[in-house]
């Protein structure tokens, strides 16, 4: 739930100045329900640090009131060892309804599964698959390489509530999702045979932690993604990572982190959906993603349409702060890889 929480005198952490009030979030389920005038807990790292996906404070703790008793069913802990680890029920353990189906199953039966580096690829991913085949079933695999609560997503809602996804599935150290996974194998499992989803999408939760290195970011992750997907009998469709309004050279045109994630983690092959978009920076996409079909085959995806598409897209679209029109080559390749596995639907 989000507050406006007024910070007064006192100790206070750094980007909560006294006498400023802030945006924050709270997760009822792990600090209790926040009521009008209660005093909360707040941690603003975030804000101190300005991150541009998160922007709030987050509340820790409901000093004069208690959360509802975390017991129940489930054994898998998440966020663990730290204070706000949450037991959830797994669709794997034991005590689930989903055990038995899950216990010895070994394949996906040829879903496609869309990978993608950053969560905003979801919606436009959709976007496209949608524009090409209307009412499929789709789910999506939330990694833990961002935000570890579902509950921060405000597209996942808003897209799980128009049917656009017909659920979320948290894996790792992630958890709010409508079914929990201990791995993302697991999680693809349960996305075909719980959810008994038509096509997944996995992708890391909101937020990037990259450090400007070569292998130093969260998106090495989706490499790894293709490579569950592969070993369960799936079939990965690669999302590029491309920017024409990103001014980072190592991210203009098809960015390094998909190099690196798909041309040296992924060690499995997946279709690579390239968009065949204008001009010279269609011309340096095709020519960067030549760098993978060493190991993976390129799929040259036309991108009439999908700007229309996406203009109708029912959450709002943004990646790193920059707008649909701000950056339209990135979301027009996402849509472009949901085009790509819409045409592996029967």
């Amino acid at each position: 739930m989000e507050l406006d929480v007024a910070v007064s005198g006192g100790d206070h952490q750094p980007g909560a100045e006294p006498g400023g009030t802030y945006r924050a979030l709270a997760y009822p389920p792990l600090v209790g329900r926040p009521e009008p005038g209660d005093e909360v807990l707040l941690n603003t790292t975030a804000l101190a640090m300005g991150l541009g996906t998160g922007g709030y404070a987050m509340v820790v703790a409901v000093p004069n009131r208690l959360p509802e008793d975390p017991r129940g069913p489930g054994h898998l802990v998440k966020a663990r060892y730290t204070p706000l680890q949450a037991t959830v029920l797994g669709a794997d353990e034991q005590d689930s309804p989903f055990h038995e189906v899950l216990r010895e199953a070994d394949s996906i039966d040829g879903m496609p599964v869309v990978v993608a580096d950053l969560h905003s690829a979801l919606p436009p991913i959709l976007c496209g698959l949608y524009e090409a085949r209307a009412g499929v079933r789709v789910a999506y695999v939330m990694q833990d390489g961002g935000a570890l609560p579902a509950w921060f997503s405000m597209a996942a809602a808003k897209l799980r509530e128009i049917g656009w996804l017909t659920g979320v599935v948290t894996v790792g150290q992630a958890f709010g999702g409508d079914v929990e996974a201990v791995t993302v194998h697991t999680g693809l499992l349960a996305a075909r045979h719980v959810l008994e989803a038509d096509v997944a999408i996995v992708a890391q939760g909101p937020g990037n932690l990259g450090t400007g290195t070569r292998w130093g970011f969260s998106g090495v992750s989706a490499g790894e993604a293709i490579n569950a997907a592969s070993v369960l009998r799936g079939r990965p469709v690669a999302t590029l990572r491309v920017s024409e309004g990103d001014l980072r050279e190592r991210h203009l045109g098809v960015s390094h982190h998909s190099l690196t994630a798909y041309g040296r983690v992924a060690l499995a092959p997946a279709r690579v959906a390239v968009p065949l978009l204008p001009g010279e920076l269609g011309e340096r996409v095709r020519d960067q993603a030549e760098l993978l079909a060493v190991r993976h085959e390129l799929v040259p995806v036309p991108v009439d349409g999908l700007h229309e598409a996406l203009r109708a897209s029912p959450v709002k679209l943004s990646t790193m702060g920059r707008s649909l029109e701000e950056d339209l080559a990135y979301f027009v390749a996402s849509a472009a890889a949901g085009r790509c596995a819409a045409s592996l639907l029967s």
